[in-house]
């Protein structure tokens, strides 16, 4: 049995960045479900005008909690970057080069996120208020999420020792893993909207939520709902072929093999806790393992790409018809 060394250990606190981030989010998303957003009104930095509320409601506890989550999450990134660069500030190769950058681009994207959050609060698009721009809100705020797990997988995945990114491939194997980014990024918007639009339009029933959804004088958001289920199938169906078409054409790699069937799974059992959820009336437990599962999904696909393009196996281009490997 080999001796830890300092890069095991910080691969695996980079892989507890990943999961304490996973965690701030589902949290954030009680939140919303909870209709605790307005915990704190609208204030921020302060708690209803308070460092620490005093005597607060159920709600203001769980929003209080969410920020006190998301600051250490700063600090939890911050000690991400630090780490790295103490470790591999003499280095010059390509590893320890592309482990500081996507760990200082993911910082980045933490301040980003809570900005985002404040930017919630201070224009009162929280809980049961529903503004023009909350979607818009609401569709960068998971953009941004989405982002921000991408580099902190890809930070844990290189310091683990995962192969440099080589983007100089065929342009379809590139416009294919692109189209795949963009099916879940839409799917994950138009998962936002639903989940929006069941908070502030509840039913009782799911004939009665279904009559909402294709009634002309109803709310555009309950007409949009529909995309959530549409998109959700077809980028599921997608995903299946797209990750073993690419993993064929990768050959003999067995963990881009492996991720593709990852994602297959994962993909078959989100239809059917997606499906649980929509007939159930999307009870926060079950909104909570639908979103679980989508960025377990996310993440997946982000190692499988990863995966794919630091393959042997994949013709390259010239060096002068490509960006260089990162």
């Amino acid at each position: 049995m080999g001796t830890e060394t300092k890069f095991d250990r910080f691969a695996k606190y980079a892989w507890f960045v990943v999961g304490y981030n996973i965690l701030v989010i589902l949290w954030g998303v009680f939140l919303r479900a909870s209709k605790s957003g307005d915990g704190c009104g609208q204030h921020w930095l302060t708690c209803n005008g308070e460092v620490l509320p005093a005597a607060p409601e159920l709600k203001t506890v769980i929003e209080f909690a969410h920020r006190m989550m998301s600051a250490l999450d700063g600090v939890v990134v911050l000690v991400l970057v630090g780490w790295a660069f103490w470790i591999w500030k003499r280095k010059r190769d390509a590893a320890s080069k592309s482990t500081l950058k996507f760990a200082a681009i993911s910082v980045f994207f933490v301040a980003t996120e809570g900005a985002i959050g404040a930017g919630l609060v201070l224009t009162g698009n929280t809980a049961e208020t529903l503004t023009t721009a909350r979607p818009f809100w609401m569709a960068g705020h998971l953009l941004n999420t989405f982002v921000l797990l991408t580099f902190l997988t890809l930070t844990a995945r290189r310091a683990g020792g995962g192969r440099e990114l080589n983007f100089r491939v065929e342009p379809k194997y590139l416009a294919a893993l692109a189209i795949g980014v963009a099916a879940v990024i839409i799917v994950g918007i138009s998962g936002s909207i639903a989940a929006l639009s069941h908070m502030v339009f509840p039913a009782g029933t799911i004939t009665e939520g279904l009559a909402k959804d294709f009634s002309s004088t109803s709310h555009i958001l309950l007409r949009l709902r529909l995309l959530h289920p549409i998109t959700a199938i077809l980028t599921s169906v997608f995903l299946i072929f797209l990750t073993s078409w690419l993993a064929k054409e990768r050959g003999s790699d067995r963990k881009v093999g492996r991720w593709s069937d990852v994602i297959s799974i994962l993909v078959l059992v989100q239809i059917g806790f997606g499906s649980l959820t929509l007939f159930m009336l999307a009870p926060i437990l079950l909104q909570l393992g639908h979103l679980f599962l989508a960025l377990a999904i996310w993440i997946s696909y982000v190692l499988f790409a990863a995966g794919f393009l630091s393959s042997d196996g994949v013709p390259v281009l010239p060096e002068s018809n490509k960006p260089a490997a990162i």
